[in-house]
């Protein structure tokens, strides 16, 4: 087969970054999208991914990469990633409508001999009930005409130790065959590939490591409501539990949880065990505690200005950060945004400050934005800060604060600042 070794679908955190390693490793790469402007901004050296560089996305363009609205390119490609998002419905189930337009897009095309992989998260079950069969409409067959396998994505954006490369790649393929060929492709741009014995098991091992997660998350979340009430620095014990060498594994809490992986994926294992007939009562009640948190966060505020005679109703309220991880201009999930309808809600006053992010609404509500920190706080007459940016400077939150809500714990308490 002529054309290109690999062709991404869907151009965004975890396309991207596949793209450019297998770009380094000299493989002929094409991106295909169905939004016009991705797609302009990309061949035009214009990156909107928090680890791609535009230096990096020239050095793909001289590479060979190249972004299309062409869907005919997946005919000339002998290896099709699927990245497209999967998100939840309004009722939390998900919601694969991006996974099966993408996928009958791949069959349209298909060609005998290719490797289909899906990366998007879902439950389990998925490549081989619902891929599986939109591929085979094409009239090739899966472990025969083609190779079928799935490889959760571990993207973590912003992480400046771990990436696509050093980043252990879980492959599971639809016979042993498709897993052969899907571990042979991943390891020619990534250092360890982890085949396992089919797709249901890669489907799995990515909602586990983020329910893992989320549980885990829940867990110091709940202690941090009662340890307050109970007159206990959490921060402290948790750093102190974390000095122990084994069998403990350090979790923060905070303002609620942000991002596709940690809020969205456990609802996906929750979903495919509801299936069967009954609750999956973790991760459910993890799900309930980690949604409370940004109500929990408002309520701190409140009491904090009720101790110095304030409402909420008319307070100025700066909210610092609204990215849901330092560092990355990313607002997927963030738990910013609950904890900001809230307070609009309670008619206070309200304006953010973050480096990322340029402009900021709330249910098609414009927030103002803050640029210079040392005023902002002081004029505030709360700060809550949400996100502990590297490029804010916390002395100033600390000395310059009328009260600040620290949700992250890095900064000093004293008469004016609180922990949550």
């Amino acid at each position: 087969m002529t054309g290109y070794d690999l062709a991404v679908i869907g151009l965004g955190y975890v396309g991207m970054p596949l793209a450019k390693e297998a770009v380094a490793a000299g493989l002929r790469v094409v991106g295909f999208e169905v939004d016009p402007r991705k797609v302009e901004a990309l061949n035009a050296g214009r990156s909107y991914i928090d680890d791609l560089t535009d230096a990096d996305l020239e050095h793909m363009l001289v590479g060979g990469f190249r972004a299309t609205l062409d869907e005919s390119v997946l005919a000339d490609s002998r290896t099709i990633v699927i990245c497209v998002p999967t998100p939840l419905d309004d009722d939390h189930r998900p919601d694969l409508s991006a996974v099966e337009g993408a996928t009958a897009t791949v069959a349209r095309n298909l060609s005998a001999g290719a490797l289909v992989v899906l990366e998007s998260t879902t439950w389990p079950g998925t490549t081989d009930e619902v891929a599986r069969p939109l591929l085979e409409a094409s009239g090739l067959t899966a472990g025969k005409d083609f190779h079928l396998a799935f490889s959760p994505e571990r993207i973590d954006p912003g992480n400046p130790k771990f990436g696509l490369r050093n980043t252990p790649k879980v492959v599971g393929g639809y016979t042993e065959a498709c897993r052969d060929v899907a571990t042979a492709f991943y390891a020619q741009f990534i250092e360890q590939v982890v085949p396992v014995s089919g797709t249901r098991e890669a489907e799995m091992a990515k909602l586990l490591e983020n329910t893992y997660r989320h549980v885990n998350i829940a867990l110091v979340n709940e202690m941090a409501i009662f340890c307050d009430e109970l007159g206990i620095n959490l921060w402290e014990s948790i750093e102190a539990a974390a000095t122990k060498p084994f069998g403990f594994q350090k979790f923060l809490p905070g303002p609620g949880v942000g991002g596709h992986c940690i809020p969205v994926d456990p609802s996906y294992l929750s979903y495919t065990v509801r299936k069967l007939g009954y609750p999956f009562r973790f991760v459910e009640l993890a799900q309930e505690i980690n949604e409370r948190m940004p109500s929990y966060v408002v309520a701190r505020a409140q009491r904090l200005l009720n101790r110095h005679r304030k409402a909420v109703n008319g307070s100025r309220v700066l909210l610092l950060g609204v990215t849901y991880k330092p560092d990355i201009a990313d607002e997927r999930e963030t738990p910013a945004l609950p904890v900001a309808r809230a307070l609009l809600e309670l008619g206070a006053d309200l304006v953010f400050a973050d480096p990322y992010v340029r402009e900021w609404a709330v249910d098609g509500t414009p927030v103002p934005r803050e640029d210079n920190l040392s005023k902002a706080v002081a004029e505030a007459d709360i700060t809550l800060l949400l996100q502990q940016h590297a490029a804010f400077d916390l002395s100033v939150i600390e000395d310059h604060g009328k009260l600040v809500l620290d949700t992250r714990g890095v900064l000093a308490e004293g008469e004016r600042v609180e922990r949550l």
